[in-house]
């Protein structure tokens, strides 16, 4: 049974950070490319981070531009977390977060979790 538990959101103000947790279970942590993506209200959902399951070594990171610069995505693999630091927050940056998983040779996103709340007013 996979799991997937967000935690860090929050209400902030503009220009001030957030980080956010996603807590995995149920699954080969290790084997799967996490990710993160939100939602805002009335919007459609909104890819924000992605980092791949390979070695820290090798391991690539992605973002939209939207949060290019500002966003950092981490995992740790013993402790089967992923996070989200983000700096500089905006407005715009209001929505649901959730986290995604996915075995690295499965090419859809089917594990969410249930979503963190971040609001940036």
């Amino acid at each position: 049974h996979v799991q997937l538990v967000e935690s860090g959101g929050g209400l902030v103000q503009p220009g001030e950070s957030l980080r956010l947790s996603c807590v995995a279970s149920g699954i080969t942590f290790s084997r799967h490319d996490m990710s993160w993506v939100r939602q805002a209200p009335g919007k459609e959902v909104e890819w924000v981070a992605g980092i791949t399951s390979l070695p820290s070594l090798f391991r690539a990171a992605s973002y939209a531009d939207s949060v290019k610069g500002r966003f950092t995505i981490s995992r740790d693999n013993v402790k089967d977390t992923m996070s989200l630091q983000m700096n500089s927050l905006k407005p715009e940056d209001t929505a649901m977060y959730y986290c995604a998983a996915r075995p690295y040779w499965v090419r859809q996103y089917n594990d969410w979790g249930q979503g963190t709340q971040v609001t940036v007013s």
